[in-house]
């Protein structure tokens, strides 16, 4: 494919030229001519929470990479909404431009605040504007938070969007109090022999408090786990590791022998 001279000067101009090309139904490529809006979602999703992971284990080069990635997902989707006469990616980026001007009037125009809180009231408050100018006004404080965020987040959001008008707990020693609770639910139902769907209800109670206690200490519940993640993997790892310098597999070792492997981990 023949570059211009804005091509060689703009990267971006580059890559909707090469999307552009991958979508001609002529020429193109038969896998991402194919594509829609509904195919290529779970791809964003994944490509977002790849660069999350890049992060995570402070790998700039990979982060580099991902974030290539996580860009082809938005030109592909504003490649196929325009092709539909939709929007393109000109009107992307230019929306985004508008929006971030418009949501920091304290750094592009004379607005001042006292507090990051006021801040961050200021910012929700004109996301509220938005949605009712563009006929998104939710009847509900709990409606627009999208039911495709991972579970933990979208149970964060939900509890941020109470807390703002007074539904929430004063401090973490309540929600310490509420798992206290929510655990001996659990308990119960399972004593009583419950049925999976009960014991489904009450675990899910479990977590939806543990994740409020998340937020009470600033912590973020995704980001805590998935280091809790990386910290059983190392540890059974080790594990495997140890039992393979004896010529044994993990499968042939005894719960005690690997409870003394992931013990001598910790310490490790």
């Amino acid at each position: 494919m023949a570059r211009s001279a804005a091509q060689d000067r703009d990267p971006l101009a580059r890559v909707l030229a090469i999307m552009a090309r991958l979508r001609d139904p002529e020429t193109g490529c038969a896998w991402d001519v194919k594509q829609t809006f509904e195919s290529i979602a779970p791809y964003t999703l994944e490509e977002a929470y790849e660069v999350a992971d890049a992060i995570a284990r402070g790998d700039h080069a990979g982060l580099c990479d991902e974030l290539g990635d996580l860009l082809l997902q938005v030109v592909f989707h504003a490649r196929m909404a325009e092709e539909a006469g939709h929007f393109d990616f000109g009107r992307v980026a230019e929306g985004l431009a508008e929006k971030l001007v418009r949501r920091h009037p304290h750094v592009f125009g004379d607005v001042r605040f006292d507090s990051e809180a006021d801040q961050h009231a200021a910012w929700e408050a004109e996301k509220a504007r938005e949605r009712e100018a563009g006929g998104k006004s939710a009847p509900g404080h709990l409606d627009g938070v999208a039911r495709s965020l991972p579970a933990l987040v979208r149970a964060v959001k939900l509890q941020k969007r109470a807390a703002r008008v007074g539904f929430d707990w004063p401090g973490p020693g309540p929600v310490l109090d509420k798992i206290d609770e929510e655990l001996r639910e659990l308990h119960a139902e399972l004593e009583q022999g419950a049925p999976r769907a009960r014991i489904e209800d009450e675990l899910g109670d479990l977590l939806f408090a543990v994740t409020n206690l998340a937020r009470h200490l600033d912590v973020d519940p995704e980001a805590a786990l998935r280091g809790t993640n990386a910290k059983f993997e190392r540890r059974f790892r080790y594990i495997e590791e140890a039992l393979a310098r004896q010529g044994r597999r993990i499968e042939d070792a005894d719960p005690a022998e690997m409870d003394a492997l992931w013990e001598e981990a910790k310490s490790r």
